[in-house]
Parts: C-alpha cells; structure tokens; sequence
C-alpha cells in the first residue's frame, strides 16, 4: 500500500460516509457516486459507511479488493475530518489488508476537503438553496413520547480516544450492520447497542462491554464481534478468548485464538 497520492486516474474510487440511518442518505450517497462515474468514467465508483449503513467501508473496499483493481483512492466526504479519524483509516486498512491474506492493490487516500480551495464557492452555491425554517410557538408542538425499550442486553463500544485509534469505529459499525441483518433488537433477549465514553482499559482497545453481565472484551475485530453476538448475546456464553475479567492487576492485550 502507498499513502503518496497518483496523479494518474485511479482504477476505482472509493467514498467515504459516516452514516445512513435511512433510505434518504443512502439514496444521497448513490446520487453522489453516480454524478463521479459520469465525470470519471474511467473509474470503478463505490462508497461504504463507517458508522452505521451498508455496505460498510470494510465491505466496500474488500469488494473491490476483489475485483481485480490496481489502484483505489478513498475519499472521506467529512465535514469536519478529526486528525483521529485519520488516523483510524489509515490503521484499520492495514489491519483489513493483514487479515485478507490476498494481493492488494496500490491504496491512496484524498485529502482534507476543507483544504480545498473550492469550499467558499460550495458554500456560496448552497446559500442559493436556503429553505426557510418555521420557529414553533405551540408548546404542545415541542413535547413528544418515547417508547421505553424493552431490550434486556446492552452493548457499549468504548469511543475514547486509545479506542477510536484502534479501530472502534469499523467496530461499531459492524455491529450496527450486524444488530439489523440479524435482527438483534427483537432475536432472544433483545439487544441495545450504544456508543460509550472511555470504558477504561484503554490498553486493550478497542473495548466492548456486553450487560447485564458487565463482560469487558478487548482487542475486538469484526470476527470477534460476530462470535460474540453468536455466542454471548445469542446463546449466553461469554467469548473467552476476548474477554478480559477484573483481576485486580493490570492487564495485557493477549492475542486472541
């Protein structure tokens, strides 16, 4: 892999979101991809989602991995891009491409789109399109109900800054990928997923913690995560060779069967 970018036109490229939640953002994100397959037709477009969607960035750069390419640029479209987002791309592509075991072709990784000098005439381009907003004064119109989730399982996935760094944001998003193609809120027990502060551990990151047993994992990766929803979440079986029990002694990151 190479991180210097290649001015030549790059066999495909792929774009980076946070999240899709629902239809709309994704519809947005497959808008986006085609409008850069019209202007570079050259290129394989694709885009995955770091947080919650389908298909993930993991997913998305595996497929094209796949695909026989030579050279892929990846393309955050964020606003704005912390250095330890930057960072987490960075490792968690060298973890994907460690746990592959296939050839890889030459990785490229666009810059800040802050840095671009065209940002004060995307901005102007969007004043054009303002929408007027209509301020609420019925107070009735301000209050509304919240169902009480009924879910007897909680997973936190630590977001500190020793997490974020070891890849907890793939993390969290294959569980989030995971919670609705198996669909864990209403399978078994029923599962809640959340982000969390810093869980603690820091050394063993990226840390997850399952409730009600209060089961701290360390070290976690996409395979973990799905031994764990198998074995813990569905069967009620704590994963052992990720899990790390209070001992009253510091800890080590061990490397996991």
């Amino acid at each position: 892999m190479t991180e210097t970018t290649n001015p030549a036109e790059p066999d495909a490229v792929l774009l980076v979101a946070k999240s899709a939640f629902a239809a709309a953002p994704y519809a947005d994100m497959e808008r986006i991809a085609a409008t850069m397959a019209e202007a570079h037709p050259e290129s394989m477009i694709r885009f995955g989602f770091t947080e919650q969607g389908m298909p993930s960035l993991r997913e998305a750069l595996l497929d094209l991995v796949g695909q026989g390419v030579a050279r892929i640029s990846v393309v955050p479209l964020l606003l704005p891009m912390e250095p330890s987002f930057e960072t987490w791309l960075k490792k968690s592509i060298r973890r994907w491409h460690h746990e592959d075991g296939r050839d890889w072709p030459e990785i490229s990784i666009a810059g800040r789109m802050t840095d671009s000098p065209l940002m004060a005439d995307l901005v102007t381009l969007l004043l054009q399109d303002c929408e007027q907003l209509e301020l609420a004064t019925d107070p009735k119109l301000l209050s509304e109900g919240s169902l009480v989730p009924a879910q007897k399982r909680r997973v936190l996935v630590c977001q500190g800054g020793a997490c974020n760094v070891a890849g907890a944001e793939a993390i969290w998003c294959h569980l989030r990928n995971q919670q609705v193609r198996q669909k864990l809120r209403v399978t078994g027990d029923g599962t809640m997923t959340a982000k969390s502060t810093c869980l603690g551990p820091c050394n063993l990151a990226p840390v997850v913690q399952v409730f009600p047993e209060g089961t701290y994992y360390g070290g976690v990766t996409e395979a973990a995560i799905d031994r764990i929803i198998s074995e813990h979440l569905l069967a009620g079986s704590v994963v052992d060779a990720f899990a790390y029990h209070p001992t009253g002694r510091k800890q080590r990151l061990r490397k996991s069967l």
